[in-house]
């Protein structure tokens, strides 16, 4: 044993597997304590960050090399192989090889992803399953009861997440946080070879089926979602930087601040008592973490877009069509108002939703479940109706902040 490095040394006497501690790296910063007794590194893993915590019966690389560099990793979760930074995996959660996972990702419980799946700033909620061959950056996902009955990504889909503008104020919401995290709702299914064109609002229930590339909003629940009749356009000139309906994109990007506003509300008054333990309280703290960094890129790149709407709202104005100067005249008020957005977004969401909060947290208080899922899914429908409102009126208090470009 002494032929190890430190710290390969220090997790064989904690009790970690390591079928081939010579060929596991895990660097000095990493805190022994920190690692369970019985997590398993088969060869090829490399571990590093002092923020790393992984949590009992975890299984890193079992089918590839896998690198883990400050990530939280909760009891039972396996990651096949690939890269990890700065992500969370709460417990049972589940990662192919290949899979390349980027910081602001939460996997919640039972979450998995198939292999060569790439995440940034992506949360997916309890059961929420994709296919291989996915690209899902920027996104919420919701929807589903159990692990069989959950919403699932096909395999080869798309988030897209960049415009022809160079703006990425395109994060979506597949489901919703303050119905989402009751476990309770339909599932969502989004078909393999499609795509997804943020920033979108799709409801619980709904079906894209497989080879479309759906580019509306369809907040409503249980909804088939077929692109509309396909005509033939001939080509037409093209303004960069002169944007199109965006009202509706700034309602897109302020809901989904919300729902992150909402789930961060969850994780501090939900979550935080039902996390106790070393690795469960680091991974708390990492979500936490994690929600802080995505309502900060959220922010900076919808203030980045409204920056760039001067310019369409000019370009628009000079375009001479009464469709486009009435445009170009909502993208200056935009522009106008977005002083007192910031300023309502920095006061936060205050005490909404107060009262619903009260009594759904005194409800909470006096679960007896000892799993987090198996406490939520406890619940009486009475209680979850309770903590919806609570969570929605976290919602509603930040889209109001778009009022003052509707001159309100």
């Amino acid at each position: 044993m002494d032929a190890y490095p430190p710290r390969v040394r220090d997790l064989l006497v904690r009790g970690v597997r390591m079928p081939h501690p010579a060929s596991v790296w895990v660097d000095d910063s990493v805190v022994p304590a920190r690692i369970a007794a019985d997590v398993t590194l088969h060869p090829g893993c490399r571990i590093s960050g002092a923020q790393t915590a992984i949590g009992a019966g975890s299984v890193l690389g079992a089918e590839a090399p896998m690198t883990v560099e400050d990530c939280q990793l909760g009891a039972g979760v396996e990651l096949k192989g690939g890269y990890a930074a700065g992500a969370v995996f709460l417990d049972g959660a589940n990662a192919g090889s290949g899979a390349h996972i980027r910081a602001g990702t939460v996997l919640e419980e039972e979450a998995s992803v198939a292999h060569t799946v790439g995440l940034k700033q992506t949360l997916l909620m309890p059961f929420v399953t994709t296919g291989s061959l996915v690209n899902f950056c920027d996104c919420l996902m919701a929807g589903g009861t159990s692990r069989k009955n959950h919403s699932e990504v096909g395999s080869s889909y798309i988030h897209f997440n960049f415009t022809p503008h160079q703006d990425k104020a395109t994060a979506s919401l597949i489901g919703d946080v303050p119905r989402g995290v009751m476990l309770n709702q339909a599932p969502i299914f989004l078909g393999g070879q499609g795509g997804l064109v943020g920033p979108a609002r799709i409801g619980f229930g709904c079906v894209i089926p497989a080879g479309v590339v759906w580019r509306r909003d369809a907040p409503g629940d249980h909804l088939m979602l077929y692109p509309p009749a396909e005509t033939t356009h001939a080509p037409r000139p093209y303004r960069m930087n002169a944007y199109r309906d965006a009202a509706r994109l700034l309602h897109a990007n302020l809901h989904y601040l919300g729902n992150i506003r909402a789930l961060r509300e969850w994780y501090i008054h939900v979550r935080a008592p039902a996390m106790s333990g070393v690795h469960s309280r680091m991974c708390w703290e990492g979500a936490v973490r994690q929600l802080d960094a995505v309502l900060t890129e959220r922010r900076k790149r919808l203030g980045e877009w409204v920056g760039k709407l001067s310019v369409s709202a000019k370009l628009l104005s000079a375009e001479g069509p009464e469709a486009l100067v009435r445009e170009g005249q909502v993208q200056a008020r935009i522009v106008q108002a977005w002083p007192r957005m910031e300023e309502a977004l920095d006061r936060g969401p205050g005490e909404a939703g107060r009262a619903a909060r009260h009594d759904f947290l005194a409800a909470w208080s006096a679960r007896t479940a000892t799993s987090y899922v198996a406490a939520v899914s406890g619940l009486t429908e009475g209680q979850r109706k309770q903590g919806t409102t609570w969570l929605q009126a976290v919602v509603d208090a930040t889209v109001a902040a778009g009022s003052a470009a509707e001159g309100n």
